[in-house]
């Protein structure tokens, strides 16, 4: 079975080597006191990510804006703290990180659903023949208060096509589709090299207000059991099937992520 490629900061490297890859990855580097204030006044916006992390956990969003009493703040779960200076908000956030890898990755504005900010996974398998197919989708929901859409931190899960519908009209869904499909594959070969062999790819997308598709993240031990929460059951039952012909088990209780209604 594949192993765990360690660090979002690794993995991204390996991944940019990729043209088509490279124009899809959001500038991600490793934390430093002046890459980060760098990236926000560049950006205005970005996210500071654990290295090592999971599940949404640690992820803070920070802020600079250009005018006001407070033009620094940040976000951790459901707290903000807003600051001055610079310095005043990097002693803070450092604090957070507590002596810990994390990454800064430029911020995009996401599309919302019911005025909250979402993400689309798409899975990637080995077919039993031996090929790359993707073999499902949904969507996470934020949680109304929080900056993640982690199941595990309050998001919700859709249908990605319920979700998609409301900014997309039906050519713009298979495009979307079809490049989310491309860039999914190519992941895939990607990291290959690093985690031989690679089964299965769990991709998640950031989708902006042009339907441009960012890569946040590439999970090469993918939780499968969100799907168990959608009508379409075909999903989940084509990704045991193939995970079963490569020895995969699924674990598949959802006990974080609520359905989306």
């Amino acid at each position: 079975m594949a192993r765990k490629i360690a660090g979002k900061g690794y993995k991204t490297a390996l991944m940019r080597r990729e043209k088509m890859l490279r124009q899809h990855i959001p500038p991600t580097y490793r934390v430093t006191k002046q890459r980060l204030y760098r990236m926000l006044s560049q950006y205005g916006m970005v996210y500071v990510k654990p290295d090592s992390g999971s599940q949404g956990r640690g992820v803070m969003r920070m802020e600079k804006h250009a005018t006001g009493k407070h033009r620094y703040w940040y976000q951790l779960g459901e707290r903000k703290w807003s600051f001055a200076t610079y310095e005043q908000a990097y002693a803070s956030i450092s604090k957070q990180m507590g002596g810990e890898r994390h990454v800064v990755q430029k911020g995009i504005r996401l599309l919302r659903y019911n005025s909250r900010p979402f993400d689309i996974r798409l899975m990637v398998q080995r077919t039993p023949q031996g090929g790359l197919e993707t073999t499902g989708t949904f969507t996470r929901v934020a949680h109304p208060r929080k900056v993640v859409t982690n199941g595990s931190q309050g998001g919700s899960i859709y249908a990605t096509d319920r979700v998609l519908r409301r900014h997309a009209g039906p050519g713009q869904r298979r495009r979307l589709y079809r490049l989310m499909d491309q860039l999914g594959k190519r992941a895939v070969k990607a990291l290959h090299a690093k985690a031989h062999p690679i089964h299965e790819l769990g991709m998640d997308f950031a989708v902006d207000r042009k339907l441009k598709p960012w890569i946040l993240e590439a999970n090469t031990i993918p939780d499968a059991a969100p799907f168990t929460l959608l009508e379409d059951q075909s999903m989940i039952r084509r990704i045991v099937r193939y995970g079963r012909a490569y020895g995969k088990k699924y674990k598949l209780v959802c006990k974080k992520a609520k359905r989306g209604r």
